[in-house]
């Protein structure tokens, strides 16, 4: 039994009708990722305490702050030489509301992380994320994947690469976000 091209037609229009109605629906009624891009809300996960080994919900524990939100890995080379930079933001602004969650990607134990921090004399708050929720979160498709956030908790700026927060354009963006709450 054939069919007639005219009925293969309506099938083939019904099928790619549907599948155009369903991809429309995604598009039009899908949550987009909170905390992604400017002007976001920041996303509130939870994360380890690296030193502490305990968790914290990020949005809750730094509310009030400006932080920079730092994605990184140990085996990431870029990550590694923009964290002298960071430990250098973070004691210069520390006082005034500035932090730093720097949080790790690499799964498995804290240990490595603790000696990385011990090693680099780190004392802002090291995180670990080992189900890599956060980088899904902030849409991060390479490291370092930074996000600087204001004292009203909304994403201000976003960073994909290593910095040099030390900069003097880097240092005028914490400093007019440390600015606006004082």
């Amino acid at each position: 039994m054939s069919r007639s091209p005219s009925s293969t037609w309506a099938a083939v229009l019904l099928v790619a009708g549907g599948l155009g109605l369903g991809a429309w629906a995604l598009t039009r009624y899908a949550t987009p990722p909170e905390g992604a891009h400017v002007g976001d809300r920041a996303p509130d996960f939870r994360v380890e305490r690296v030193t502490q080994g305990d968790s914290i919900g990020l949005r809750t524990a730094y509310a009030g702050k400006v932080v920079l939100v730092n994605l990184w890995a140990t085996w990431c080379g870029p990550c590694r030489k923009e964290m002298p930079s960071m430990q250098a933001a973070y004691s210069t602004y520390a006082a005034r509301g500035f932090r730093v969650a720097a949080v790790s990607l690499d799964e498995g134990d804290a240990a490595p992380l603790r000696t990385f921090a011990t090693e680099l004399g780190l004392t802002f708050d090291l995180l670990q994320d080992r189900s890599n929720r956060s980088q899904e979160i902030f849409q991060a498709i390479g490291l370092p994947h930074s996000v600087l956030i204001g004292r009203d908790g909304r994403v201000k700026w976003v960073a994909l690469g290593a910095e040099e927060w030390m900069s003097a354009e880097n240092r005028a963006r914490i400093e007019a976000l440390l600015d606006e709450g004082e």
